[in-house]
């Protein structure tokens, strides 16, 4: 089934559902979406005008979203508030980014050597993640979605090579989450910074390296023209989920039809926002080898230090009994899937490549 179609049959689905006419839900709903990207930023900002659009075309035009951008609002970091306040009726951004606020947060973007994204859509739609989610968020008064994925992250951007951990030390790198937590006990200088403002920080020395997204986004980004070290594989985001979030008094105050398009909006977007990430990270990186970037791996004892801090991170906060809660569910679930893929997937993945070679 194409991209298309399968739009097309998730709106028809969700009109079904509700049984919305022009007429049905009353008055005619204006929200404004405050989003931690700026405009035309790739994949990030595709999701969330992807989303924009469905709500409108499962609404019959009754429900519109306008975009406000970073350079709008002025606080790429700032979405969190927005919607708790009211600011802005809804945001789009990632969950990570909210690890100061409350760190349970981590989990519903990813967290290092944790799901990839159909493990994730598993814990989320079918393991209690949703639920989980929601008794993080209910009481910052907001309800929160999935609402994109980029799928596995790159390992990183660098000025130099990667050989051991030592070379982490006093490195300055950009990485949000728990990922950064880890290299922080690598030896890194770790720092978040919006995704706006990273060509300029790796260009001008301020960063010696940054992890963003993968060849698509970051072909795009231009970070080829101020760097040539790539690793295509890191261990921080295995399946990056962004969030689409809603101010709960203002969700409530929907319709429970106006609530399910929201819903179905942001976990269409999700699938469509992997799928386009997939169909073009390829080429993309076809074309930055091409600019004289040079592509690698982790070598495997940067691997286990990866793994061992990994660790020592999650293990650090578990006297908070919900994180406790959520790590629970979410490895329990994270072991049910990973069972399964690595005798089917992962296995005919291997197999694939040695039989038929590169496709």
């Amino acid at each position: 089934m194409s991209k298309s179609t399968l739009l097309k049959a998730l709106v028809l689905v969700s009109l079904v559902f509700s049984g919305l006419s022009s007429a049905a839900d009353g008055k005619k709903v204006m929200w404004r979406l405050a989003e931690t990207w700026g405009p035309n930023f790739p994949v990030f900002g595709d999701s969330s005008k992807n989303m924009a659009r469905l709500v409108k075309e499962m609404s019959n035009g009754r429900f519109i979203i306008r975009i406000d951008s970073a350079n709008k609002h002025k606080s790429a970091l700032g979405i969190f508030d927005f919607v708790k306040s009211g600011q802005y009726q809804m945001g789009h951004s990632a969950s990570y980014y909210w690890k100061g606020k409350d760190f349970n947060t981590m989990f519903f973007t990813t967290v290092p050597f944790g799901m990839t994204t159909a493990e994730q859509n598993a814990w989320f739609y079918h393991g209690g993640g949703m639920e989980l989610m929601k008794s993080v968020y209910d009481k910052y008064g907001i309800m929160s979605f999935p609402g994109g994925n980029t799928g596995n992250q790159m390992g990183g951007w660098f000025r130099k090579e990667i050989n051991s951990a030592a070379d982490f030390n006093g490195l300055k790198f950009r990485m949000p989450g728990l990922g950064g937590k880890v290299l922080g006990k690598l030896g890194a200088s770790v720092q978040n910074i919006p995704g706006g403002e990273l060509y300029q920080a790796l260009s001008s020395g301020a960063l010696d390296g940054l992890e963003w997204v993968g060849p698509f986004a970051d072909e795009r980004a231009g970070f080829q023209e101020v760097a040539k070290i790539y690793y295509t594989a890191g261990f921080h985001e295995p399946g990056s989920g962004l969030t689409a979030s809603v101010n709960l008094d203002v969700f409530n105050d929907l319709t429970p039809a106006q609530q399910k398009i929201i819903e179905y909006a942001s976990m269409a977007t999700t699938h469509t926002g992997l799928a386009e990430t997939l169909a073009n990270n390829g080429a993309a990186l076809s074309r930055l080898q091409q600019q004289g970037v040079k592509t690698m791996q982790f070598p495997d004892d940067v691997w286990d230090a990866f793994g061992a801090a990994s660790k020592e991170v999650m293990d650090e906060n578990m006297d908070d009994t919900l994180f406790a809660d959520i790590r629970t569910s979410f490895e329990s679930s994270l072991s049910a899937s990973a069972e399964w893929l690595s005798k089917s997937d992962a296995y005919y993945v291997e197999q694939r490549q040695r039989v038929l070679g590169k496709m």
